[in-house]
């Protein structure tokens, strides 16, 4: 080209960014910058970050951020949405803050990429804090606001807040958006309440592949694997083509369920009639099928045929499995991998130290836990949650932080010689420490998920479902002391744990003890 316009560099610059080509993007500014006199405007700097944000490249984002300052093009609210953007994305909040604080008219996008990078962040009641702040200025928020927000919801399983976007969503008459609406049944799914996800479900006039796989999800992640089947095949005769996320679930599905004949055919029917060719995680959900229904052994062999290398999470299937089943030496050689392959990751090193425990290998155990000490791998404690007066509260093993603790611990008290009368045993065997039998008792009787239930039965009228959330896989002994409260105190229980959800009800849970 004789003469190349700003148009034009920008187009190539554009052009790269899109295409991933982090380097070109940037040389290509450079060269601009170095042989023309040209000035850099809005969209030159929006396509930069963009590149900077897709690459990974702070360094070169916080550069670009003070050119925009030199040059005044911080007054643009393009540059500063993508720039909250790149930060947001980057793990940078305060950043992100900051540049929205200093906008003098916040736009649409602008609210919705500051709720955005609040909800990636993990920070989702600040999230809808600044929906609530964003309708108090005269913004009416769109589309891309609610789906953010749903997501946000959904990844804290908070319901209450689930009925008020509900309730915004049917006022401003977004609820035929499938999209909102698939949002929104994913948050009543993941929050427990799976019978208001299927009534949004069966609102929706013409589901799309995305929305039944979101239904699905539902049902698998609550342990439904028969339900999960029907409604796959429901899907297909309605024209929908599953893709491999459906296939995820299904199969995860069938292993929560126990359906290793049904799981199998899944399996080998995705590729040959559905052209779905199976990837890592669908390896991941077989193996751990074979697994928990005692096949190690297929299990074994199924990772041996992949096609591709296993990950840590095929291997870590078959570790757990190896823990549920007590196979010891199959679990130190896939305990030696996951080492090998993910050395911060302290759930191996803790199912390892657990199966040594339950074998009674209690040195080997110690040392295990002490190699973990060494490697200088975070803790992560085992917290229970329950919402209450809009409020989340948080309780961890033998907690005395609550403002209510000694009427906690009274109540929990006053359970559980209720439901020893009525034949509940502790299961100190899931103690993994060595320590006496009385030790065990009053270790294992203040889990957090107890303590939970405690206050859930103090603040909440009779007949109302507690629903609680666990950042661990419930142990065999508050599994058990669930199934006694909801018999003896005649409530509905629902604890989502890290695999699952479990529905108490009468006295049995709807995992069938399988889990």
């Amino acid at each position: 080209m004789p003469y190349k316009d700003l148009v034009s560099w920008n187009s190539l610059i554009s052009a790269f960014s899109r295409n991933e080509c982090f380097r070109n993007s940037l040389n290509a500014f450079l060269r601009m910058r170095l042989e023309t006199i040209l000035e850099p405007n809005e969209v030159t700097l929006i396509c930069i970050i963009s590149a900077c944000t897709n690459s990974g490249a702070l360094d070169e984002g916080t550069c670009i951020h003070g050119f925009a300052f030199k040059i005044g093009l911080l007054r643009e609210s393009k540059v500063v949405n993508s720039l909250i953007n790149m930060y947001g994305k980057f793990g940078y909040l305060g950043s992100a803050c900051r540049l929205f604080k200093n906008m003098l008219v916040p736009n649409i996008v602008t609210w919705n990429s500051i709720i955005m990078v609040h909800v990636l962040s993990g920070s989702g009641e600040e999230g809808i804090g600044l929906f609530n702040h964003m309708r108090r200025a005269g913004i009416c928020p769109d589309r891309a606001t609610m789906v953010t927000l749903l997501q946000g919801c959904a990844d804290m399983g908070v319901g209450q807040r689930a009925d008020s976007l509900h309730c915004y969503i049917l006022h401003a008459g977004l609820i035929e958006d499938v999209s909102i609406a698939t949002g929104l049944l994913t948050v009543y799914a993941k929050s427990g309440r799976l019978d208001s996800s299927c009534e949004v479900f069966g609102g929706i006039k013409n589901p799309d592949r995305i929305a039944w796989t979101a239904m699905l999800a539902g049902f698998a992640v609550h342990g439904y694997g028969g339900k999960v089947i029907e409604l796959f095949e429901l899907m297909v005769s309605k024209g929908q083509e599953p893709d491999h996320v459906t296939f995820t679930h299904l199969l995860s599905a069938c292993s929560h369920s126990g359906l290793v004949e049904e799981g199998r055919r899944y399996f080998e029917i995705m590729s040959s009639l559905y052209r779905v060719q199976p990837r890592l995680d669908h390896y991941c959900c077989m193996v751990d099928l074979f697994g928990r229904s005692g096949h190690l052994k297929d299990a074994h062999a199924l990772i041996e045929s992949m096609p591709m290398e296993p990950n840590s999470g095929v291997w870590g299937a078959l570790l757990n499995a190896c823990n549920v089943s007590g196979n010891l030496e199959l679990g130190k050689e896939v305990a030696e991998r996951l080492f090998a392959q993910n050395p911060s990751d302290r759930r191996n090193y803790l199912m390892l130290s657990n199966i040594y425990s339950a074998a009674g290998q209690w040195r080997d155990a110690s040392k295990v836990r002490t190699l973990l000490k060494e490697r200088g791998v975070l803790r992560s404690p085992g917290c229970s949650y329950i919402e209450h007066g809009h409020k989340i509260h948080r309780f961890v093993v033998a907690d005395r932080s609550h403002p209510r603790t000694e009427k906690i611990y009274m109540k929990l008290e006053e359970v559980i010689r209720k439901i020893q009368i009525a034949g509940y045993m502790p299961k100190t065997e899931f103690v993994l420490h060595d320590v006496d039998e009385e030790t065990r008792e009053d270790m294992i009787s203040k889990h957090s998920e107890k303590l939970a239930i405690a206050f859930g039965l103090m603040v909440t009228g009779a007949g109302k479902p507690l629903i609680i959330t666990k950042n661990l896989r419930i142990c065999g002994d508050c599994h058990s002391m669930a199934k006694f409260v909801s018999l003896i105190e005649r409530r509905m229980i629902i604890i989502r744990d890290a695999k699952r959800f479990h529905h108490f009800a009468n006295g049995s849970c709807s995992c069938g003890d399988y889990w």
